[in-house]
């Protein structure tokens, strides 16, 4: 059984060797390379970090293919309760993840209000769920003995470069959508903080989402975003607070499979209004629409 973060690190002397989330399993980077961090300002013990390789994000790749027929399939009413059920894992590890952040540099109120944010934030998109099919869905007037009607679908494996900050709320807030609607995510975590991303990684874990479905990365944008855009399997980029000149390589490399590539540089304080950040529109972000032609009478 794979051990969980954390578990491997009272074997290394050091107060934690956290792992990535991949295929619903945790593991470590097959080129064993990690970073080192510390608390904000340099405070508490040496841990470390996994930094995720070419074939880690492969690895990744190939379990969030695997998943996606499984969980594009099943029923949007189960997707939400699913979703509803990951909510309650984050309530469970809430001081937890407000710790993390808090180590991460955040003060105390501003930590605990980012969770409860994201919390909420699950809940939102679990109730989206079986919903917004009905916005984006439509039965077009056509001449002729048959009628149309257009439905949305997920596109596939999305990877997403989560923003550097809000370190969790904006972890949650770029995958949340992408699942919703049916696609399967390669995430890279925070540089910034990645800690709490892997902290998140355990209450997916200990979710009912299944394994592959979310895949979690550490590392460094300029290294692992590449080889992900130009990976055929992958059906999607959603950028958050890429520098221009990284996102402009991922836009070239993306166009050699005609990706999608979705790009934003929200403000913090625009991950925190719920409103705006809980629309449907970004469930729309990922999907595509398809057309259906039907005869029409007998």
């Amino acid at each position: 059984m794979a051990l969980g973060n954390g578990e491997a690190g009272a074997r290394v002397g050091v107060r934690k060797a956290y792992k990535m989330f991949v295929g619903g399993a945790f593991v470590r980077s097959e080129s064993g390379r990690y970073t080192q961090v510390r608390d904000h300002g340099g405070a508490g013990a040496v841990e470390n970090i996994p930094r995720a390789s070419r074939k880690d994000g492969r690895d990744a790749v190939v379990a969030a293919a695997g998943a996606l027929g499984g969980w594009s399939s099943r029923s949007a009413y189960n997707r939400g309760q699913i979703l509803y059920r990951l909510a309650e894992m984050l309530e469970a590890r809430r001081a937890e993840l407000a710790a993390s952040l808090e180590r991460g540099g955040q003060g105390a109120g501003d930590a605990e209000r980012e969770v409860l944010a994201s919390i909420d934030r699950a809940v939102a998109y679990a109730g989206w769920a079986d919903k917004y099919q009905s916005l984006f869905a439509s039965l077009n007037p056509v001449s002729g003995p048959h009628f149309t009607f257009t439905v949305p679908e997920p596109m596939g494996v999305v990877v997403i470069a989560a923003p550097p900050r809000p370190a969790l709320l904006g972890l949650a807030g770029a995958l949340l959508p992408a699942i919703t609607a049916g696609n399967t995510c390669v995430v890279l975590a925070s540089e910034a903080d990645p800690r709490t991303a892997l902290v998140f990684g355990e209450a997916l874990a200990t979710s009912d989402l299944p394994g592959g479905v979310v895949n979690l990365l550490t590392g460094q944008p300029a290294e692992v975003l590449p080889h992900l855009a130009a990976h055929m399997e992958v059906a999607a980029l959603d950028l958050h607070g890429v520098d221009a000149a990284l996102a402009k390589r991922l836009e070239e490399a993306a166009a050699g499979s005609v990706k999608r590539v979705r790009s934003r540089a929200l403000g913090e304080a625009e991950w925190f209004d719920d409103r705006a950040a809980t629309s449907p529109r970004w469930i729309e972000r990922f999907v595509e629409l398809k057309t259906i032609w039907h005869p029409a009478g007998p």
